[in-house]
């Protein structure tokens, strides 16, 4: 098996806070997601689906962080580090590093987790510094990495996200890695290396990652076909405004459909064992998707915006009422699965397969403009917030013009 790069994520620079609101939902909601993955594919599909930059863009997208900005890398990372602290121990997997001074600590918290639980902590701190040696200066792309963060099972399997910048271009770059049973770390690490370079790109520049860039030659030498069939690039524009270009329209046609239409979704709520509203049966839908997804699902990250919205207000504010409400009914679900009662956790599979069945046999297609105008019809009354909480700075910002259009 080889260990590499599963793909890399362009992402424009912007600025900004992740509100206490928000950061303290999404530590919340990214823990019971993991959890549900662990608990019904087990740690290592976790540790997949962290290695797949467009799941990685969905599942910050459906915790309602900005769709397509680098700070969802941030404040992903940053929101799973704080859920899972408390249950590390118990569920296995362990987020090391972080961002700025947090990833130069990596190699000290992943030698202290060794002691703890028995792992091999000299050969996860050199697969650890490996990876960044390698995206970082044998691979010279023009981005600095500046966030890395290693996460790690209970056996010893791990993950790596880190992203780099390149400040003239206003660009962040995106790094995804997972071992999967690696004989010999050195041995073919890169899938492929993707991206828009910011000059000319020169390898082997590190002289401490020879054994990998002895590997990455042979990459060049493939036929370039084979590289591209195997590389996994996400690019994102630089505005704010999600439209209908980026979204699969019949995919949030079939949740919309179910969630909306009164005859399903009386079927989806029995499924699911709950008496639901249409908002919220609308986001555990794209929820339950992120968790039982194949990874075809997930080539349009920001129809799962359609699940919480966004901080910035695109495509709508954070309904927080629906978000609170979707991540309690999540939570009593796994908490009935461990008492041995999985109904409702299967519950969500059983939605996601719904949702699917009606994609397939109806193929309804969402009315891109006419869905986001109702949802920021409703914003008020769901608790809608963005990071504007004055509405002067939110109509100076133009977040709703096609609420007003409507």
């Amino acid at each position: 098996m080889r260990a590499g790069p599963t793909g890399t994520a362009d992402l424009p620079l912007h600025g900004g806070r992740v509100p206490a609101w928000l950061s303290s939902r999404m530590a919340r909601l990214g823990r019971v997601i993991v959890e549900a993955i662990a608990h019904e594919y087990g740690r290592t599909e976790v540790l997949r689906r962290l290695s797949n930059p467009f799941w990685f863009q969905s599942f910050g997208a459906v915790m309602g962080m900005d769709w397509h900005s680098s700070g969802i890398t941030t404040s992903v990372i940053g929101a799973l580090k704080r859920g899972l602290a408390p249950i590390e121990r118990e569920l296995g997997l362990h987020v090391c590093g972080g961002r700025g001074r947090h990833s130069r600590r990596t190699p000290d918290e992943l030698t202290a987790l060794g002691d703890s639980v028995g792992l091999d902590a000299p050969a996860l701190v050199r697969a650890s510094r490996l990876t960044a040696r390698v995206d970082n200066n044998a691979i010279d792309d023009g981005f600095q990495i500046y966030l890395h963060t290693f996460v790690v099972t209970a056996a010893g399997e791990w993950a790596v996200v880190q992203q780099g910048m390149n400040e003239r271009a206003r660009l962040a770059r995106r790094y995804h890695w997972h071992s999967a049973t690696v004989r010999d770390f050195t041995c073919e690490p890169h899938t492929a290396i993707v991206g828009e370079p910011a000059g000319l790109i020169q390898n082997l520049v590190d002289r401490s990652a020879g054994p990998a860039q002895a590997a990455m030659l042979e990459i060049v030498r493939e036929s370039p076909a084979k590289v591209v069939a195997e590389a996994r690039h996400l690019t994102m524009p630089v505005r704010h405004d999600v439209r209908a270009a980026d979204v699969d329209l019949k995919r949030l046609g079939a949740v919309l459909a179910t969630a909306y239409s009164r005859e399903l979704r009386d079927f989806a709520s029995l499924l699911l064992v709950e008496n639901l509203g249409p908002r919220t049966l609308q986001s555990l839908a794209l929820v339950a998707e992120v968790v039982h997804g194949t990874p075809t699902r997930f080539a349009d990250p920001a129809r799962f915006s359609f699940a919480h919205g966004g901080k910035d207000g695109h495509p709508f504010p954070v309904p927080l009422k629906t978000y609170d409400e979707t991540m309690g009914i999540l939570r009593r679900s796994l908490e009935a699965a461990k008492l041995g009662n999985a109904d409702k956790i299967d519950g969500l599979k059983r939605l996601d397969g719904f949702v699917r069945a009606i994609e397939r046999r109806l193929a309804p297609t969402a009315a891109f403009d006419d869905v986001v105008a109702h949802e920021r019809a409703i914003s008020r009354d769901l608790d809608g917030r963005t990071v504007f909480d004055s509405p002067a700075r939110a109509r100076q910002l133009d977040l709703f013009p096609l609420a007003r259009r409507s």
